[in-house]
């Protein structure tokens, strides 16, 4: 499909509008996680509706030091995928375009909430990232935007500011999307040389292990729920040749330390192993946080997390994270 590239906000506001406006917000290089959100966006916002692809390196998300310069701008490349995807409109304003005065003054603050993880590893980050969505949200006017959840922490802090500043838009988050090796899709990869790619599938590889563990445990709680914890329940286990794995059911699925501590210590391992490699991973942080907060979850916890997952491989920085939900079988008996 032909997709127009527009400068400014006023070329954008011009355009008639008929159904609904999606909007996918990137800093280009895109990839083939954001095709999906763009295809996710012509999906949602259907033929009559219009899909538009935001392109800004958005300045005050950088720190001194961090890779504003070297970021890809990759712009041609970016309007040819997002029409593959189904685009209508790349919005790529310059810098003046988004802050005509300068660095702005008045800022969205993301509160304590943007001061955790994230947060604490790049501060200001976050009231950085805030701000260019809202004034971004004002630029472009959608009635829906999608978001990754590879950016978890970020997805829960754009829905908590629309909430709580009353933004009229629908917010939505699309599924992580993985290479073939399960290395999440980030503008980062390319600077992983062949070495530090190896060593960066422990992210993912850690957070799989977490999850099998999780995975594991809900299975063994889902058996002693089933099973009463009476003279029957050990002759059923028994029938199916787990007689000597009953009283370790039992436990598991009754342990208070139960779930959480297991998940964390799983993905630990791999990322200690990791560490030991070369070039070595060096781990910014393992988190199993409530995303309604992004605070760690209590060995008694139910309910939705987030495990939660940043290191640096060389002088590349990634994050990653899987979403688990604790307690869906309910209590054992």
């Amino acid at each position: 499909m032909t997709t127009t590239l527009l400068r400014t906000a006023g070329e954008l506001h011009a355009r008639a509008r008929a159904g609904r406006r999606a909007v996918v917000m990137t800093m280009g290089a895109l990839h083939e996680g954001h095709a999906t959100l763009i295809r996710t966006a012509r999906g949602i916002a259907g033929p009559d509706g219009e899909v538009v692809v935001t392109v800004f390196v958005n300045p005050l998300q950088f720190r001194k030091g961090e890779d504003l310069d070297r970021y890809p701008r990759t712009l041609d490349a970016d309007i040819e995928l997002a029409g593959q995807s189904g685009a209508d409109v790349v919005f790529a304003p310059s810098v003046d375009e988004v802050y005509p005065g300068g660095e702005p003054e008045v800022r969205v603050t993301a509160g304590p909430m943007g001061e955790r993880l994230e947060g604490s590893s790049r501060p200001g980050h976050f009231d950085g990232m805030l701000t260019v969505v809202a004034k971004l949200l004002h630029l472009t006017r959608p009635d829906l935007a999608l978001y990754g959840q590879k950016d978890a922490q970020q997805l829960a802090l754009i829905r908590r500011m629309v909430r709580d500043l009353n933004f009229g838009v629908e917010i939505v988050g699309v599924p992580t999307v993985r290479e073939e090796d399960g290395l999440a899709l980030s503008s980062r990869n390319r600077y992983l040389s062949a070495a530090e790619r190896r060593t960066a599938l422990a992210l993912s590889g850690a957070l799989f292990a977490g999850q099998d563990r999780h995975a594991a445990q809900e299975a063994l709680r889902a058996r002693a729920r089933e099973v009463p914890a009476t003279r029957a329940r050990a002759e059923a286990l028994s029938a199916i040749g787990e007689s000597r794995a009953a009283a370790d059911t039992h436990a598991v699925a009754t342990a208070v330390p139960g779930g959480p501590a297991a998940v964390r210590a799983a993905a630990r391992q791999v990322l200690d192993e990791a560490a030991r490699l070369d070039p070595p991973l060096a781990l910014d942080y393992l988190a199993l946080v409530d995303p309604s907060d992004f605070t760690e979850i209590g060995d008694d916890f139910t309910g939705d997390a987030v495990l939660a997952v940043a290191a640096r491989v060389g002088a590349t920085r990634l994050i990653d994270n899987i979403p688990l939900t604790f307690g869906s079988f309910g209590a054992a008996s």
